[in-house]
């Protein structure tokens, strides 16, 4: 009777076993990361006897886990892969909302500025026009001014979320740590047991820490996990967790990047490329991929703006008849040195076409030597051909390095260089008289300056043209035109036969002035024209057409577009990319769905399940009753007879 007392009892153990995992689960069934539970069941050791072996009952072998590392795998994949592009889709929204603003955005202030510089070209004269003008210009600059400190906003609050989450990740991993101590603790005790429920704290931290930067995981023998990121730099290894700090960089240092301290008190720097997955990833993309391209390129035209503009602006003539300046202030490139690089280098504009919106290593390789490389993929490039003038000063050390970066900052430091109405340059400072006793059809038009170099060269400087008159004087012997006067070309061929139609002239000045004009018609012998300087010009518009034409005019990357051009191009390369994002996320998160209804499928509690586990267990539960109580009747049976 006791053996089958004994069976009845490990039964009513097993039962009341499978009632307390059902109830834990069903009380779970809410809680996140919580993973169904099972027990497990195994026969006692039978006992043998004449008649064979008789089993003993069962007993509970452990409580299982219902856990797949495959199907968890597969939610980390595309949960990191989601948070990253909600991180990214978050950001760029900002962005594209900024630069797509019909009027907050560059393209009515571009508008506003021109239609100033065509009411100054219509009247060259008006003072109200000019300072009109002058008014649009500090509109257009407040504009790009804004748009920048918009973008400066965006970034301090991308940076300050690269620093947050980088605390986040180091404080997840110390966690984890933690809870790899417990579980070894915990397993080690003799009873090889899983300790489940820590094990299903330690994989709801691992998910969390997943969204902040894709990990990969290593369960080692003991029943902790190691966890890595990037390209496989330790985060937790058993119970010791790494320090994940976000650090200035030493190229710039309104720049943090990611590093690990090292036990000796140092740090290893992680390269971007290698921190993708999770809101980390998702940051920094967004940061190099296109708020640093964003910022180049608003930046980009503001440059475009000011250079072009400015070197037209030069080639004109104020309403004193003074040449003129500069008529936004002037810009330079930004340099930084790396790893504290001193040497004397200059860096400064050179053609705007050549200007792209890439920034730029400068690496010194002699004392008058040096390579540039293009940041984006690594490619030499002649300083030249993009834009820049480098010139390496008498003091260089070899080796050293500079972050060039041509426009970051042009946005914000553009500014109107005049205030004073009269200095708006919008007469030439040429101008061309044909003599009263001209017999033939010539005329001369189009005359453009196409350089100033020399032209205030008789006399003391004052700013003003004062060079000797230039008369052309037609040799129909030749046939064209002889030059009397200061001018470095030879007589000027012209074929009335072939260029009646028209024929196009470049003559250069002492001192390397210039100017172009147009010459058609049949002239007669002895017919002149007299090129002279523009006193008096106050009515001359020829400077302001040409400022106005800069509008449509392509200008810049290598005279394939025109600044409004430029702004679309990046208005549609952010909204392209927003909506990439967007699309891409919703994809994710798609995947996401799915595959955590994989894993819930094995892992989650179902309800209707645990309810029909507790009446078989119930069942059960009573059976082993039912087996105690026959086996007691039985003893009672026994009793009776013997009495």
């Amino acid at each position: 009777m006791a053996s089958l007392l004994n069976i009845g009892v490990t039964g009513l153990n097993a039962a009341q076993a499978g009632l307390v995992t059902t109830g834990h689960n069903i009380s779970n069934a809410a809680t996140p990361g919580f993973t169904r539970q099972s027990v497990v069941l195994g026969t006692q050791q039978p006992v043998f006897s004449g008649g064979g072996f008789f089993g003993q009952g069962t007993q509970v072998e452990t409580v299982r886990r219902s856990y797949s590392a495959f199907l968890e795998g597969q939610v980390l994949s595309a949960d990191t892969q989601r948070s990253q592009l909600s991180a990214y889709s978050e950001a760029i929204a900002q962005i594209d909302n900024l630069l797509a603003d019909p009027e907050a955005g560059l393209s009515p202030a571009l508008q506003s500025f021109f239609d100033g510089v065509q009411e100054v070209a219509a009247n060259p004269s008006s003072i109200p026009a000019r300072q009109s003008m002058i008014s649009s210009a500090n509109s257009l600059v407040s504009t790009f001014q804004y748009l920048d400190g918009r973008l400066s906003d965006i970034r301090d609050g991308v940076e300050a979320q690269i620093a947050s989450t980088a605390t986040e990740i180091t404080a997840y991993a110390k966690e984890i740590a933690d809870i790899n101590h417990r579980i070894a603790v915990t397993e080690s005790a003799g009873t090889s047991q899983q300790a489940n429920d820590l094990r299903d704290q330690r994989d709801t931290l691992i998910r969390d820490l997943n969204q902040y930067t894709r990990v990969t995981t290593v369960t080692e023998s003991d029943g902790s996990i190691s966890v890595f990121m990037g390209s496989g730099q330790p985060l937790v290894i058993g119970t010791t967790a790494s320090t994940l700090v976000a650090q200035s960089s030493k190229a710039d240092p309104g720049r943090l990047e990611i590093a690990l301290k090292t036990p000796g008190g140092g740090s290893v720097t992680m390269p971007e490329s290698l921190l993708d997955g999770g809101r980390l990833g998702g940051l920094l993309a967004f940061r190099s991929g296109s708020l640093d391209s964003a910022q180049n390129q608003l930046g980009l035209i503001a440059a475009g703006v000011a250079l072009t503009f400015n070197a037209q602006h030069r080639l004109g003539q104020d309403l004193d008849g003074a040449l003129g300046g500069s008529f936004f202030g002037e810009l330079s490139p930004s340099v930084l040195g790396i790893d504290g690089a001193s040497s004397n280098v200059t860096v400064a504009y050179g053609d705007p076409a050549g200007l792209t919106g890439d920034d730029y290593l400068l690496t010194i390789t002699g004392a008058s030597s040096f390579t540039l490389t293009r940041r984006s993929d690594g490619s030499a490039v002649n300083a030249a051909d993009v834009g820049l003038d480098i010139t390496l000063g008498a003091s260089v050390t070899p080796g050293e390095r500079f972050l060039i970066q041509p426009t970051r900052r042009a946005a914000q430091d553009i500014s109107v260089a005049i205030v004073d109405t009269r200095q708006v340059a919008v007469a030439d400072p040429v101008q061309v008289a044909a003599s009263n006793s001209n017999a033939g059809t010539a005329k001369i038009s189009a005359v453009a300056t196409t350089d100033v170099s020399g032209m205030d060269a008789v006399g003391v400087p004052d700013g003003k043209p004062d060079f000797s008159d230039i008369v052309l004087t037609y040799d129909a012997s030749v046939p064209g035109f002889n030059i009397s006067g200061a001018a470095t070309v030879g007589p000027l061929a012209f074929d009335p036969a072939t260029d009646s139609a028209g024929k196009d002239f470049t003559i250069t000045g002492p001192g390397g002035f210039s100017f172009s004009f147009r010459l058609a018609g049949t002239p007669q012998a002895g017919d002149s024209f007299t090129f002279s300087t523009n006193d008096g010009g106050v009515s001359d518009n020829r400077n302001g057409v040409a400022l106005g034409a800069l509008q449509l005019d392509k200008t810049m990357l290598d005279g394939k577009a025109s600044y409004q051009s430029v702004y679309s191009q990046l208005v549609t390369t952010v909204g392209t990319k927003a909506r990439e994002v967007q699309i891409g996320e919703k994809a994710q998160t798609s995947l996401l769905e799915q595959a955590t209804i994989a894993r819930d499928s094995v892992s989650a509690v179902n309800l209707d399940e645990e309810a029909a586990n507790l009446v078989r267990y119930q069942q059960a539960y009573q059976a082993s009753a039912k087996v105690m109580s026959i086996a007691n009747t039985l003893f009672d049976e026994i009793l009776a007879i013997s009495r």
